[in-house]
């Protein structure tokens, strides 16, 4: 399914109040310290933060209705901010921390500055992003229904608690490495282990931005249902009493929780218009009852299609007949 429950807004809203508490802490600890490690992490928090707060734009434009100009709505708004999160991620994160870590070998050797305040700001920080983490992993867990791990990362349509997830746990592994980065560069007097760092958490980010940008760019130009939610779609249609065979299906999902379904249905020869009618109905009604973001359904009779012809479509497979024996 499209998604095992969850709530994104409350994983958002979450990581967005502790990384703007944690963001002006590590910019206080990089002045007192002068570490580019922690200005590194600082703009980290900045980015995410920006991120979480893209993200709830995104989940409030979904939410309008203008049936004139989208007249399927909006909730591909969510695909587009969660790009835009990828993309601010790579670089007002990745790029500038890789640029301050450059900068930072390139200068001449300095003595590091004081080691409590970035230390008790980085110790407080991992505690704040676990918390944050542990909220992410709860919603993803309900969301993920029992798929593997990287099937609900990759292969789900809902990208926002997979984006909050993957954020938070960049952010823990990117405090971790600041906080040795600094501790090396106080106990060797050098600030070499600084600027290594920084470039570390720099790669950190980029990798993490462009995994979040892969993710979402299949779902922005067009990504259809699930498998699952296709098998799915098909054995119930198959199983309707009236329906002969399934000779297409289309689908396409417009949001998280919002998909589009196209089928070219075969009916017994000689049926009416009203039992047409009827096992259509019947269809819909079913397949709403066990996927309901399938939000709109569109059946169309056919009895000569051959869908093995043309290139562009999915190949169904040929599950089992349903005809008289099928369920009411």
């Amino acid at each position: 399914m499209a998604g095992g429950g969850g709530d994104p807004k409350k994983v958002v809203m979450a990581a967005l109040l502790a990384n703007g508490g944690i963001a002006i802490a590590k910019f206080v600890a990089a002045w007192l310290s002068g570490s580019v490690a922690m200005v590194a992490e600082g703009v980290h928090s900045v980015a995410d933060t920006s991120n979480q707060a893209l993200l709830l734009v995104g989940m409030g434009l979904a939410a309008k209705r203008d049936p004139v100009r989208f007249p399927m709505g909006r909730a591909a708004e969510q695909y587009f901010w969660a790009f835009i999160v990828s993309l601010m991620l790579f670089f007002l994160g990745g790029v500038y921390a890789l640029y301050e870590g450059i900068h930072k070998l390139l200068e001449a050797d300095s003595q590091p500055g004081s080691l409590t305040a970035p230390v008790i700001v980085l110790v407080i920080s991992i505690a704040l992003e676990g918390k944050s983490f542990l909220v992410a992993m709860k919603e993803f867990n309900h969301q993920r229904a029992g798929r593997p791990l990287a099937e609900a990362l990759f292969g789900g349509r809902d990208p926002i608690i997979p984006v909050v997830l993957l954020e938070d746990f960049a952010a823990i592994v990117g405090l971790i490495i600041a906080l040795i980065a600094v501790a090396a560069s106080w106990l060797t007097g050098s600030t070499m282990a600084d600027g290594i760092g920084s470039m570390v958490i720099g790669l950190l980010l980029c990798s993490v931005g462009i995994v979040l940008a892969y993710k979402t760019h299949g779902l922005i130009i067009g990504a259809g249902i699930t498998p699952r939610d296709r098998e799915l779609a098909l054995e119930i249609t198959r199983k309707t009493r009236g329906v002969e065979a399934v000779t297409q299906l289309l689908s396409l999902h417009l949001g998280p929780d919002s998909a589009i379904l196209a089928l070219k249905v075969k009916f017994p020869r000689g049926s009416s218009l009203e039992e047409v009618e009827a096992i259509t109905d019947a269809v819909e009604e079913r397949i709403r009852a066990k996927l309901p973001h399938m939000k709109r359904i569109f059946i169309e009779p056919d009895s000569d299609y051959d869908a093995t012809k043309d290139p562009d479509l999915a190949p169904l497979n040929k599950g089992e007949p349903s005809g008289e024996a099928a369920e009411s």
